[in-house]
């Protein structure tokens, strides 16, 4: 297990909200993560992860006047738009916020990936990746109690790494235990009935679970991480999309009246990716390099990838490009990826590591972002699309799904840098720059 430091400030022990006191008396106040320093919360704080809320969402359910919370929040909080980290997927940014960093830090840059060493395609599902420490452990190691709660198990295991606290998922919170989750039998703690994986109510679980928590005293700073099922399946006109949007909204509510301090960011936006007639928009890149330099001479990676398929069918706006035989022209490769209709940008590995803050060491041959509105995908066979079940294919991935919201309860104590936010910074403002 690697082990990460973690530099605290020794503050006067009479500052309110003072932390848990070392032996030599001397009170640790504030914790200092990835070279971004955090203060000990004085009040309840709570981080939600809107997974999938494009600011689209926001604003149809401002029309339909579904959401008074969030109104409020943004006339009399804090609210802005925040760039996603790249590429636009769950793991990545999930991992950003809790780290206050971009995959170049951290390392976290896809839900799935190709490990070259082995050739073996891998499915990021624990902490294996991770090579930074969390602002959620870095609180608990000065004495704030620490609780996350995820929509997918797939996540739990990174956002909880070297976390002393509370951490389990609406998919599998039976039978939990104190030894791997913080919390026996978290199910039975808050009394609620399991939701199916594919509806709307694994996110209301998680809200639920963080009200609940809030409610015992449980915790003094949550990170809840829902699931993109509604905004998948929906646009944000459509009623179901609206009806999700006040539910939500409740939540928060809840959570204000309790006293706490809510941040809401999201992982990625969403785009639909379809024609008119309905059928998905996509550019099957697997298959094109076959045709032009046989099979197995080079492998599509799609990251988005994840156990979740009838979501997207792992169709989305980014992949990667690898050249796995020796004498094929990398440029050439190039070339025919960047000529195909519907992929906007064909970067070296090494030019999006720079470009997007991701890890060079990590990256492929090439990067491949798709236009607004078009999927990438490796070959058609890779992809069932048939698990849309007739649904317009909605995803993300691309540079047209990286603004999301940023949005505060409270307003900010002083003037703050926002000329370019990013979701990832939604910690620091949580923590350090509200009322």
């Amino acid at each position: 297990m690697r082990q990460f430091n973690y530099e605290s400030v020794e503050m006067d022990m009479a500052l309110p909200g003072a932390g848990a006191p070392r032996e030599d008396g001397v009170v640790r106040n504030d914790v200092v993560v990835n070279e971004r320093r955090y203060r000990k919360p004085v009040r309840t704080t709570v981080v939600v992860c809107f997974d999938g809320c494009d600011p689209g969402y926001i604003e149809a359910a401002t029309r339909a006047g579904m959401t008074p919370t969030l109104d409020r929040m943004r006339r009399e909080g804090f609210d802005a738009l925040a760039d996603a980290a790249m590429p636009t997927f769950t793991n990545p940014n999930n991992v950003s916020i809790v780290c206050g960093a971009p995959p170049a830090v951290h390392g976290v840059a896809g839900n799935f990936y190709l490990d070259r060493a082995t050739g073996e395609t891998v499915m990021m599902l624990d902490a294996a990746l991770m090579r930074a420490p969390t602002i959620l452990a870095g609180l608990a190691g000065i004495g704030s109690r620490v609780a996350v709660v995820t929509a997918k198990d797939k996540l739990r295991k990174a956002l909880a790494f070297e976390l002393t606290g509370i951490a389990f998922s609406a998919e599998r919170a039976e039978g939990t235990s104190l030894e791997e989750h913080g919390i026996d039998n978290a199910a039975g703690f808050l009394g609620l009935a399991k939701p199916d994986q594919y509806s709307a109510e694994l996110s209301l679980y998680v809200l639920d679970a963080g009200i609940k928590l809030i409610e015992a005293d449980r915790a003094d700073v949550l990170y809840l991480s829902l699931s993109d099922y509604v905004q998948h399946k929906h646009a944000p006109e459509a009623p179901e999309a609206l009806a999700f949007m006040g539910k939500v909204d409740a939540r928060l509510a809840r959570m204000i009246a309790l006293g706490a301090v809510v941040g809401v960011t999201a992982d990625h936006g969403m785009s639909d990716m379809a024609g008119a007639d309905g059928a998905p928009r996509v550019t099957y890149l697997g298959d094109v390099l076959d045709t032009a330099f046989g099979a197995g001479a080079t492998r599509v990676i799609c990251p988005i990838t994840d156990p979740f398929v009838r979501h997207h069918g792992a169709l989305g706006g980014f992949v990667r490009v690898h050249v796995l035989k020796d004498g094929i022209d990398p440029e050439a490769v190039r070339a025919i990826v960047a000529a195909q209709p519907g992929v906007e940008l064909v970067l070296s590995g090494a030019e999006a590591a720079r470009r997007f803050e991701m890890p060079e060491d990590r990256e492929a041959d090439f990067v491949a972002i798709g236009a607004a509105g078009t999927a990438l995908g490796a070959r058609a066979s890779d992809h069932d699309v048939g698990q849309l079940a007739g649904e317009r294919l909605r995803s993300h991935g691309s540079l047209s799904e990286q603004r999301v919201p940023f949005i505060l309860s409270h307003p900010l104590t002083g003037a703050a840098d926002t000329a370019r936010l990013r979701n990832f910074d939604i910690f620091d403002f949580a923590l350090n720059r509200v009322e």
